[in-house]
């Protein structure tokens, strides 16, 4: 069985006071906070590799576990905002990646959890999708089995 931590990014400055390239917005304070709490919230966990959204606000919050696991964070456009969450399930289809950390955005967690009520894996009242987050994911045989949400710290 292969196990996805499914991580929503921590809290980004505000998109409507920022003036660049959206996908270079960083984290706030806060966010940065979540990120370093990451750390702790998945201490128990056997991680094997690290994906993220090319987003900087993806990658900050990813990086401080990386750092502390000696991982890579490793970009891919299957977790970027708008891009659907069929790049996600892709990512989880193969039960190579054993225990990976897939950090994405609102977007595609939001139809993750849909997809997962859908899937009578989850109860139509369980939800969960605040910045900083995590949704913990058993597939087996390419299809997912089981959810648990973890809330942000």
């Amino acid at each position: 069985m292969a196990v996805f931590y499914v991580v929503r990014h921590a809290k980004a400055g505000s998109r409507s006071h920022w003036d660049q390239d959206d996908r270079l917005r960083p984290l706030s304070k806060k966010g940065i906070k979540q990120a370093e709490v990451l750390v702790s919230v998945l201490q128990a966990f056997p991680i094997s590799a690290i994906f993220s959204s090319p987003y900087l606000r993806c990658v900050q919050t990813v990086e401080p576990l990386a750092q502390a696991r000696e991982l890579a964070v490793q970009e891919t456009n299957a977790l970027a905002e708008g891009s659907g969450l069929k790049g996600a399930l892709g990512l989880m289809a193969g039960d190579a990646l054993g225990h990976a950390v897939l950090c994405t955005h609102g977007d595609i967690v939001w139809e993750l959890v849909e997809d997962l009520v859908k899937r009578r894996v989850l109860a139509a009242t369980e939800s969960g999708i605040e910045k900083g987050s995590t949704w913990i994911v058993d597939v087996e045989e390419g299809a997912v089995v089981r959810a648990r949400f973890l809330p942000a710290a």
